[in-house]
């Protein structure tokens, strides 16, 4: 008994004695001796069920716990007048509730009144849970169970709940530090290389070392069933029939299974365990193993492939960029990503491929008939796309510098306007005051003064309103604009060099309404990318006119930009209105410049 428990116990029986004391229940009650429990039902006979459990099922474990505990009691009810109705005994664990079928038929029977007691050798035969606990304890409370009798001792529904409650609890917390350190010694095992638990068909496990070792009997047998599947000449069940009736192949033979032979569900797995490569998965992570390896990760690979298994067991993270964001134009179901890996003769190697395929999730009258795109052809078409909506970096300089005077007349503008707002807020406070003081004074009635106070708090509460929000909205417009060229500049060669998550945000970015038919994507572009994308030819075309007339003309003469930056300026105030035209302060256009930096990607010069 782990001395924890004793000292817990001891202590519990001390306090119960000393409440009894001082209850006047008895006059002493020495705390050495195991404790005795007053009858509260002296005149009623008690009827008993004898309970006796073991933790396992194992035949090996625990053999003569059962059998000790009921002859125990037997032997110590003879010479007394205590009557047990019936026996109750199982091996199965009390560390989780509705586990017990055995139990739970005893306190059914308990309720019906077969029998108000119940015999067992300690409290933590009956329950290490707190769900079965507290049923018990609730059956002792409130009566039906009379009187629960342990070897060293008794419960009666008059008792002091304490000392139940913490034998139940020590019995609980066993449970909860036994799982915690046979799972610290599990994970350590894990990281040391060696997989906990039973062995893996062809291999076993070393008991002195702990450890995991070939099986010399079945290992080479397995190690040949691997080179048969992977001839691509066998299939499974053929394996399994070879091995059963023409090498006479048995399962490893354990105390209470083994010893049988394969069947179609062992070969699957068998084939599809990555522990014959070295690996071992447990508790949902892959470690690297120190057992001896029977095959390859490439032999492993080809054989999943062979068994027509989508993608591959061990633990990969496939990432697309535009999954959930195209639909199908024929049936509206989503486009996924699917990536396959093909076994290819002539090289000896395997080729990834990867493309987008309508999903059919929705029933149509029509049959879809839409084709998978390659993710190669999806980019080529997007990059196709984005060139109507990239221009130069000349353009961006001039934009960025026609904002800024923006910014400029803005912040006159905005200081002219925030006067004015403020003097009006600190009127109507004023107006608020004076209203309030002949309130006071009793110039004015109640109705006249709330008509007049919901007036000037709504004014002052809009005032306050606009002093916040306008002008900032006025800043957010222009920096939107800011950020939008900043996207008609380097979107294009972000979403070629950029990373998975760049290219699903210049994608999200470009437009909405991304559709697929016959392999061709549809969509609608964002509304204030179209003004670029109408004026930039026409900007360009006049730029290397400009341009070409200086260099043919008069090499040494500067090129005047005054009309093309004229041009310039009218598609930035189209630009600027499409995004007020939103509405949406809010409105999300990526910062490419720190794309740019992040996935180190030159901006143009």
């Amino acid at each position: 008994m782990p001395e924890a428990f004793l000292l817990a116990n001891s202590a519990a029986k001390g306090a119960a004695c000393r409440y009894r004391q001082s209850s006047g229940l008895c006059k002493w009650i020495n705390q050495a001796v195991p404790l005795a429990y007053m009858n509260p039902y002296p005149n009623e006979k008690l009827i008993f069920f004898l309970y006796a459990r073991k933790s396992s099922e194992r035949e090996d474990r625990q053999v003569q716990s059962i059998e000790d505990q009921i002859n125990h009691f037997k032997k110590a009810v003879s010479s007394s007048n205590i009557e047990i109705k019936e026996v109750f005994s199982e091996a199965r664990s009390a560390k989780k509730p509705f586990n017990r079928p055995v139990f739970s038929e005893m306190l059914k029977r308990i309720e019906k009144g077969e029998a108000n007691g119940i015999i067992c050798w300690k409290l933590d035969r009956l329950a290490r849970n707190p769900v079965d606990a507290g049923t018990i304890t609730w059956l002792l409370q409130t009566g039906i169970i009379k009187h629960i009798k342990t070897f060293d001792g008794g419960f009666y529904p008059t008792d002091n709940v304490l000392l139940m409650s913490v034998e139940f609890g020590i019995a609980n917390q066993y449970i909860i530090d036994l799982r915690k350190n046979c799972r610290r010694g599990m994970e350590g095992k894990a990281n040391r290389g060696w997989m906990p638990g039973c062995a893996t068909l062809g291999y076993m496990n070393e008991k002195e070392e702990h450890t995991i070792v070939p099986d010399k009997e079945r290992f080479p047998l397995v190690r040949q069933m691997w080179e048969m599947m992977l001839s691509g000449n066998y299939t499974p069940q053929q394996i399994r029939k070879i091995a059963n009736e023409q090498w006479g192949f048995r399962t490893p033979k354990r105390k209470l299974m083994g010893g049988k032979e394969l069947c179609n569900n062992v070969m699957y797995k068998m084939f599809g365990n990555i522990f014959y490569t070295g690996m071992f998965r447990w508790s949902g992570t892959l470690y690297p193993g120190n057992h001896t390896p029977m095959i390859t990760v490439e032999e492993y690979d080809r054989v999943q492939v062979l068994l027509g298994r989508k993608g591959n067991p061990r633990a990969q993270h496939h990432e697309f960029a535009y999954t959930g964001l195209i639909k199908c134009n024929i049936c509206q179901s989503m486009f996924t990503a699917t990536e396959k890996r093909k076994f290819v003769k002539a090289s000896g190697q395997y080729k990834t491929y990867g493309y987008y395929h309508c999903t059919r999730k929705r029933k149509m009258a029509v049959k879809c008939t839409n084709m998978p795109i390659t993710i190669f052809d999806l980019e080529a078409q997007l990059e196709m796309e984005m060139e109507r909506y990239t221009i130069a970096p000349e353009f961006l300089t001039w934009a960025l510098e026609f904002l800024q005077k923006e910014k400029g007349t803005l912040t006159e503008e905005t200081t002219r306007i925030k006067a004015m707002l403020l003097q009006s807020l600190t009127e109507s406070q004023k107006e608020l005051d004076n209203l309030t003081r002949m309130r006071y004074r009793e110039l004015i009635n109640d109705e006249t003064f709330i008509k007049e106070k919901n007036v000037l708090t709504d004014n002052i509460t809009k005032l306050k309103t606009q002093l916040r929000e306008d002008i900032n909205y006025d800043e957010k417009w222009i920096e939107l604009t800011e950020k939008a060229f900043y996207f008609a500049t380097y979107a294009r060669q972000t979403f070629i060099n950029g990373s998975i998550e760049a290219k699903r945000e210049v994608f999200t970015t470009l437009g909405s309404n991304y559709q697929l038919k016959d392999k061709q994507l549809i969509f609608e572009a964002s509304v204030w990318l179209i003004p670029i994308a109408k004026a930039y030819p026409a900007l360009y075309a006049e730029f290397r006119r400009l341009e070409l007339c200086i260099c043919v003309d008069n090499k040494g003469q500067k090129l005047d930009l005054t009309s093309i930056i004229n041009l310039v300026s009218a598609t930035v105030k189209d630009v600027r209105t499409a995004i007020i035209g939103l509405n949406n302060p809010d409105l999300h256009i990526p910062e490419l410049k720190g794309i740019i930096a992040e996935n180190n990607i030159n901006a143009p010069s």
